[in-house]
């Protein structure tokens, strides 16, 4: 990231994802569903990083924020590379630092966070909060 530009690494394709939406005069973005489809290797992952990092500067809170993948290492990375893309961003557009307990409260796999939703709507389900998840081999 350079100093005037916090998407100076991202390409046009990812640039344009990554601030899709228009931006409300009191802050925030108006955009629909975004989805990112391309290939291994082809920056996915710094793409969805610079789009958390352009939601946050624009006053979008971060639990409002839904990052999900399949594996828990490709979940770790995410939540991790979008942390640091946006503290360089904040850095970068504000001067300022980032706090370090920035949190990103529904990035995760698929099973965790859906796992915690039914968690904190269990009494509406009729389940006890406590529930176990089984696989096939249990």
């Amino acid at each position: 990231m350079t100093q005037s530009d916090p998407y100076a690494t991202l390409n046009a394709a990812q640039r344009e994802a990554a601030t899709f939406g228009e931006l409300r005069p009191g802050g925030g973005v108006d955009a629909g569903p975004l989805l990112v489809i391309a290939g291994a290797g082809t920056g996915k992952t710094s793409t969805l990083a610079h789009r958390v990092a352009h939601l946050l500067l624009q006053g979008v809170p971060a639990e409002r924020l839904l990052l999900l993948t399949f594996t828990r290492r490709a979940a770790q990375e995410m939540t991790r590379r979008a942390q640091r893309v946006v503290a360089d961003a904040v850095a970068t557009a504000r001067g300022t630092a980032v706090p370090a307990t920035l949190r990103l409260p529904w990035s995760g796999t698929f099973h965790a966070v859906g796992v915690r939703l039914i968690r904190m709507h269990a009494a509406r389900l009729g389940l006890d909060p406590a529930f176990s998840v089984l696989d096939r081999g249990d």
